[in-house]
C-alpha cells in the first residue's frame, strides 16, 4: 500500500497528448458509423503508443461509441510530444 501521507511526491516529467481515433461519417454530419475495418497498421515506439477496440473480426459494434482507438505521445516538454504525435499520425493507416 502506498502511504500517501509520508511518501515524497516525485515530481512531474515530460509532457502527454492524447488523441481520439474515431469512426464518424463525415457526409452525415459526423455521426458515428459502425461497419468493419479491414486494416489497421500503427506501431507503437517508446514514445507513443496506442490501444485500439474492435472485435476479431474488425467489427466496429453499430451501438458503440464512435470512438475505436487512442493514442498517447510524450516527450520531454508539450512541442516535444506533439512533434511525436504528428509523426504517428502521419504513419497510422486505417482502411475499412
Amino acid at each position: 500500500a502506498i502511504d500517501f501521507e509520508t511518501t515524497p511526491r516525485i515530481p512531474p516529467f515530460g509532457h502527454c497528448l492524447a488523441v481520439r481515433i474515431t469512426a464518424e461519417n463525415a457526409e452525415a454530419g459526423f455521426k458515428p458509423t459502425s461497419g468493419g475495418i479491414q486494416e489497421l497498421n500503427f506501431r507503437s515506439t517508446p514514445n507513443v503508443w496506442g490501444y485500439f477496440s474492435m472485435d476479431s473480426s474488425g467489427s466496429i459494434h453499430e451501438f458503440a461509441d464512435s470512438q475505436f482507438g487512442h493514442l498517447f505521445a510524450n516527450g520531454s516538454d508539450r512541442e516535444q510530444a506533439r512533434k511525436n504525435m504528428v509523426l504517428a499520425l502521419k504513419e497510422l493507416s486505417i482502411r475499412g
